[in-house]
């Protein structure tokens, strides 16, 4: 694989300046930042993750306010409360994204949720304190715990927070097979584990954010 100073440069001829290739990096929230959003934020974010999956995020935005309401402001204490029936009747709420597995997902991300409320005294803490130089760690943490938080959706979330973490887009996967990191997207834990090496070497090369590098490396196939 090359190194980060053939990333940069690469980049850097790409945009025509550092200035111009900054102004398109993201930035992670600070520890103190993830910490500091409640739980039913993070559930809330949880359930937008799993319902923007396979639609256009512009539709399921436009409904969250009607989620919102009728998952009483996805505090977990009150949405782990709603059984089956409650959510059959969503189920005819023509506000909502009707998709029943969907639905489900929200109290048992609840529960979730505060069992690692229970634990850690908040999501926040468990988000906040996890290593970014095992954050695929952590991709499985959520997968294994939460509700269809499998494949990118747990990276997309974490995104979403403002965890810092990469994630294994097209173009991503595309750019760490041309480096000979990988030859197929990474879903076996050899491959995650391969790709997250990669990033730690970038990263202790750079002292960038993982988000940072991950955008970078995107930037250097398809475009």
């Amino acid at each position: 694989m090359r190194d980060y100073q053939w990333l940069h440069e690469y980049c850097l001829n790409r945009f025509g300046s550092a200035a111009a290739l900054e102004a398109r990096l993201p930035q992670p929230k600070s520890d103190a930042e993830l910490r500091a959003l409640s739980d039913d934020r993070y559930l809330s974010l949880i359930a937008l993750r799993v319902f923007r999956a396979g639609l256009k995020h512009s539709l399921v935005d436009a409904k969250w306010p009607a989620f919102e309401e009728v998952f009483f402001g996805f505090d977990p204490e009150k949405v782990v409360l709603m059984g089956a029936e409650h959510l059959e009747r969503l189920m005819q709420d023509a506000r909502l994204i009707r998709h029943l597995g969907k639905l489900k997902s929200v109290p048992r991300n609840a529960q979730f949720v505060l069992d690692v409320q229970k634990d850690k005294g908040s999501f926040g803490a468990l988000i906040a304190d996890w290593p970014v130089t095992d954050i695929v760690g952590l991709w499985k943490y959520l997968a294994k715990h939460g509700s269809q938080l499998g494949g990118l959706s747990a990276p997309r979330f974490l995104r979403m927070v403002g965890k810092d973490t990469f994630i294994p887009s097209d173009d991503m996967v595309a750019a760490l097979k041309a480096q000979n990191i990988i030859d197929k997207a990474p879903t076996s834990q050899k491959d995650l584990a391969l790709v997250q090496a990669a990033f730690n070497e970038w990263q202790a090369q750079s002292g960038r954010p993982l988000c940072q590098l991950s955008m970078m490396l995107s930037y250097t196939v398809n475009h």
